[in-house]
């Protein structure tokens, strides 16, 4: 009895899973939150050089003062202002006239992080992104190493002191070490908890219930990272609202169980028995003595037959065999471009004529129908289909509006950009999650953790690029949207060679992984699978198994 048919009778598809799909929501939200916050307490508001003629006039009347000055207005300090004559000082700007958006004082604004200190914001945020790339790869390791619930929770609480922090900073050094802590906790906060939930589902409730509830939560990020900031007034108070809904995540240790998937590849299947038990009472699932004991025997049996013993088993095995090697390098290339597409579209916020804030909301509400899409076309077509064909949709999207942006005029039609905008956004949510589900899919359980970290750690190395593509498009325009179609018609393409996930047993061993998939053709898409296809392709493994049961049976029963 292997693991997903002992998973079924202690239920699969139960209330324990319901409850640890909705704590992945929670994570969602609060990720999402975290991870905004940094554009956020960034956001620069509309300024002038202070000129004590202006203290009692409108921000109309500012704006027309300083309007002969054009994209120079913001720093360029005034002497003296007599009616419509102004003279230009020599002097540096050392105050300023704020015109907050909506009444939020951001860091930048009260730290006057502008003009010739604008590069400071730049470095914190730098510095979070560096955070990132070291929090990723450590709680990967992690992972595997102490578990996946205290890495998720070690995670969360780097996040939480970063951001606490954070709140207390006055100076450039201070913001830059403090941000950098909070980075730690920056996509491993939420595809840890992601691994986990997934080792625990039936195949089923990893399509429309995984997609359905991350694209509601994700929105709910969305809309409530920007207006929090508004109801706060000021990012300090947001920053630590940000804090708390982290600090919450260290309640998970008493309610999720570790995974036991993950126990047996630590040959601790003794382990893995109590939390199953655990799952089956919560449940309401009765689950015989003998349903157990043929597990264990099962367990032990295959850790024989592996050749090596996946508790020493590292990332770099993932490249020792040629199927597991092609798939490993797969997805981690198709993860970076799909992941530089993601941040590109997603954080440019300020380019669209809009306060950052309506574009932040507007952006919101399209995540959760491409939730409820992706697990729709999940279910129909598979895991496979779904990526290619929202790759290949985002491209044309993306292609099309590069071509609209060469003509006149259309860089200033809000309604156009905005028209292409949201379905783009939409668009590139589907390739991300999806991208992100199937990863974590293909690789191993004994190295998924690590394996998904450094899959992570390239995605972010990539994203890097993403603040100089959206820069590029301030000289020329359509330049970033015909660059991001060229990525993402090429992820779809990496796409189409890796094999189909969708109510497929997931590789739990190195050996699992390198079979898995094997003679299975670009076009082999779920939709068109017969159901009986995959009887072939587990049978081997079964024979083996039960072969290696009948040689070693006297030797496994005193093992036991």
């Amino acid at each position: 009895m292997d693991f997903d048919q002992i998973l079924e009778k202690c239920g699969n598809a139960g209330r324990y899973q319901y409850l640890m799909i909705l704590l992945l929501g929670y994570i969602a939200f609060t990720s999402t939150v975290h991870y905004y916050s940094q554009n956020i307490i960034g956001f620069v508001p509309q300024h002038w050089c202070h000129h004590e003629a202006l203290e009692n006039r409108s921000f109309e009347e500012i704006a027309a003062i300083y309007a002969p000055f054009g994209k120079k207005a913001s720093c360029t300090r005034l002497d003296r202002i007599e009616g419509d004559v102004v003279t230009v000082s020599n002097e540096t700007c050392q105050r300023w006239i704020y015109n907050y958006d909506f009444g939020f004082r951001s860091m930048n604004a009260e730290l006057n992080w502008v003009c010739n200190d604008a590069y400071k914001a730049r470095i914190g945020q730098s510095l979070f992104f560096l955070g990132s790339l070291v929090g990723t790869f450590t709680f990967g390791v992690l992972g595997d190493r102490i578990g996946r619930v205290r890495a998720v929770i070690l995670a969360n609480q780097c996040g939480f002191v970063g951001d606490f922090l954070t709140t207390y900073a006055s100076n450039l050094v201070q913001f830059a070490i403090f941000r950098c802590i909070s980075g730690l906790a920056a996509t491993a906060n939420y595809y840890l908890m992601f691994i986990l939930v997934l080792e625990y589902l039936a195949p089923k409730l990893r399509n429309m219930a995984i997609s359905g509830t991350l694209g509601i939560c994700f929105c709910l990020g969305a809309l409530v990272a920007p207006w929090l900031s508004v109801l706060a007034g000021n990012w300090r108070i947001y920053l630590t609202c940000s804090a708390l809904l982290q600090l919450v995540v260290a309640l998970f240790y008493f309610v999720v169980q570790e995974s036991a998937q993950w126990l047996i590849t630590r040959t601790n299947v003794e382990g893995a028995i109590a939390r199953l038990k655990h799952i089956a009472h919560f449940n309401g699932m009765e689950v015989k003595a003998a349903d157990f004991e043929a597990f264990r025997r099962n367990c032990i049996v295959k850790r024989k037959l592996s050749n090596q013993p996946e508790q020493t088993a590292g990332i770099f095995d993932l490249m020792r065999t040629p199927n597991l090697r092609k798939i490993s390098l797969l997805v981690v290339f198709t993860f970076m471009l799909t992941s530089l597409s993601f941040n590109t579209i997603s954080r440019n916020v300020e380019g669209l004529s809009l306060s950052p804030f309506v574009v932040f909301s507007l952006f919101a509400v399209v995540v959760p129908p491409s939730g409820f899409i992706q697990g729709l076309l999940q279910s129909r077509v598979g895991r496979k289909a779904t990526a290619f064909l929202a790759m290949l949709c985002t491209g044309l999207l993306s292609c099309a509006l590069g071509v609209a942006l060469s003509t006149e005029g259309a860089q200033q039609n809000v309604t156009l950009l905005l028209a292409f905008a949201l379905p783009m956004r939409l668009g590139i949510s589907m390739c991300y999650t999806v991208t992100s589900q199937f990863a974590s899919e293909l690789l191993p359980t004994c190295v998924r953790s690590r394996g998904i970290a450094a899959v992570h750690l390239a995605a972010a190395g990539a994203s890097f690029v993403s603040p100089y593509l959206i820069h590029l498009g301030t000289k020329l325009a359509a330049a970033p949207s015909l660059i991001l179609a060229l990525l993402l018609l090429t992820a779809s393409g990496c796409t189409l060679m890796l094999p189909e996930t969708n109510n497929r047993q997931l590789p739990i061993t190195l050996a699992d992984g390198e079979a898995f998939g094997k003679g299975e053709s670009m076009l082999s898409f779920d939709c068109w699978r017969r159901h009986d296809d995959d009887v072939s392709k587990e049978t081997i493994e079964e024979v083996r198994l039960h072969q290696l049961k009948e040689q070693g049976k006297c030797e496994t029963d005193a093992e036991v």
